[in-house]
């Protein structure tokens, strides 16, 4: 488990994300996407409006495509801090979204949700993977977690897989 600045273990839970839950979600996306916006002459509301709109393009995208999957919040010491999606298909796992708020990362918490999905898959007997962007920090935390790249979609964006060992 992940310490703390006081340096006591965080809990670490995942609940389902609820309609109650869209602004947080929503603060979540923007999160990701700030250092991008950032360089872009657009007014705050521009941003706001952008930022709206490809959110409900993701979820819609999300749901159309995995509608079996796990939507939900990573709660630390039961606050919001992160959302978690997972699709459990019949031949795989996949991470369709990690994603930590900035002030919760580096704490472990990541790493500790994915391994307990690895943990989870080698018991189902497949493999976890999740598409990572090339620049994206966290492309190093699975790559020391094992993952490989199986598949280059576009030369930015990439399809990463674990297996367990047999």
């Amino acid at each position: 488990m992940p310490e703390e600045t006081t340096g006591r273990v965080a809990s670490i839970t995942l609940r389902a994300a609820q309609p109650e839950d869209e602004a947080f979600l929503l603060k979540v996306y923007a999160s990701v996407r700030a250092d991008e916006l950032a360089q872009v002459p657009w007014t705050e509301a521009q941003r706001e409006a952008f930022i709206g709109m490809q959110f409900a393009a993701q979820r819609e995208h999300y749901h159309k495509h995995n509608p079996g999957a796990t939507y939900d919040l990573i709660l630390l010491d039961e606050s919001p801090a992160g959302r978690l999606y997972v699709a459990r298909r019949e031949r795989e796992f996949r991470i369709l979204d990690i994603t930590i708020l900035p002030e919760y990362r580096n704490r472990g918490t990541g790493t500790l949700l994915v391994k307990d999905l690895m943990a989870e898959a080698a018991r189902a007997g497949k493999p976890l993977n999740i598409y990572v962007e090339s620049y994206n920090p966290s492309y190093r935390l699975f790559e020391r977690l094992g993952f490989k790249m199986i598949e280059d979609t576009d030369g930015v964006n990439h399809l990463l897989e674990w297996r367990a060992e047999s």
